[in-house]
């Protein structure tokens, strides 16, 4: 009997599995915000955690990479955390980074790093709904003809009907965004904050949605735009005190020109921090070496 340990392929996934995957992401590349379908395979995790960003990210990775996981920007949650260590165990030789600027292949749940990227790095999402017009439209038959006809009027729709009843846009998150003046994208549940981000990125971005088994891509320096309607300008979360005006700065770096988020306390006030640890100690590290020159 034999009782050598069976070899894990570098990156978990097989070499066909990683060629049929890089066909579907040069499909998506080429044409900016299709959904490319692709065979989506099984994970050791479930789906809805991830499976469908790793994919791309275990196809993708070389043993010159440097890999870097993020959920809703933090480094150390359980996603994260687990994620990053499942890329070390199955990827040898591969090095992982807390840092965004050392980083050539960057999986993210939900956020877009603060530091702007280079043309030399991956942005990789994971995806829970590929499909903007799901939230319009149940039939994927319809759909698909929808989005080949450039037909986005229902979406147009809804944000009319958000106005009309709530005199504002209430999508806080999954905003659709054209892509290359045509097909309509769900960039992912990131805040409206890193939407005008995706506009004119020198780096790629990638979107992997492993339960639905579709790809599509932001190629570098393509137009990216929020749907809007034509007399209600897109706007981005306030992050002001509602009285005085001004705006709040991250509790532990400082900052005032980051995505904060909000944490009660237990005597009702409130704290903001930044969402992307890494810029905020990277502030923290600046302020401190600042006040060691004075």
């Amino acid at each position: 009997m034999n009782t050598a340990k069976r070899k894990i392929p570098f990156g978990f996934i097989d070499d066909q599995a990683k060629r049929e995957i890089r066909r579907s992401i040069l499909k998506a590349i080429a044409i900016p915000g299709y959904q490319t379908p692709y065979s989506s395979r099984e994970m050791p995790m479930a789906r809805g955690f991830g499976t469908g960003g790793l994919q791309l990210t275990l196809s993708l990775v070389g043993r010159q990479d440097v890999v870097k996981v993020i959920d809703q920007g933090s480094d150390d949650s359980v996603n994260a955390v687990n994620i990053r260590q499942f890329v070390q165990d199955v990827c040898e030789g591969v090095q992982t980074t807390l840092r965004t600027q050392e980083a050539s292949l960057i999986q993210t749940r939900h956020r877009i790093p603060e530091v702007p990227l280079r043309e030399d790095q991956v942005l990789v999402f994971q995806v829970p709904y590929p499909d903007s017009l799901v939230i319009v439209e149940s039939n994927e038959a319809t759909r698909k003809c929808m989005h080949g006809e450039g037909d986005y009027s229902r979406l147009l729709v809804k944000l009319y009907e958000d106005m009309v009843h709530f005199k504002k846009i209430t999508l806080s998150h999954r905003y659709p965004t054209q892509i290359h003046t045509h097909y309509v994208i769900d960039p992912s549940p990131i805040p409206r904050y890193d939407v005008p981000r995706l506009h004119q990125a020198p780096n790629l971005f990638l979107f992997g949605a492993g339960r639905e088994k579709k790809i599509y891509a932001v190629p570098p320096y393509t137009e990216a735009r929020p749907l809007v309607l034509d007399d209600i300008p897109f706007e981005v979360e306030d992050f002001t005190h509602p009285e005085t005006g001004d705006r709040y700065c991250c509790e532990v770096c400082g900052s005032d020109r980051s995505f904060l988020e909000e944490f009660k306390q237990a005597d009702g006030g409130s704290v903001w921090q930044c969402s992307d640890t890494d810029f905020c100690a990277s502030m923290l590290e600046a302020a401190e070496a600042a006040e060691g020159v004075i």
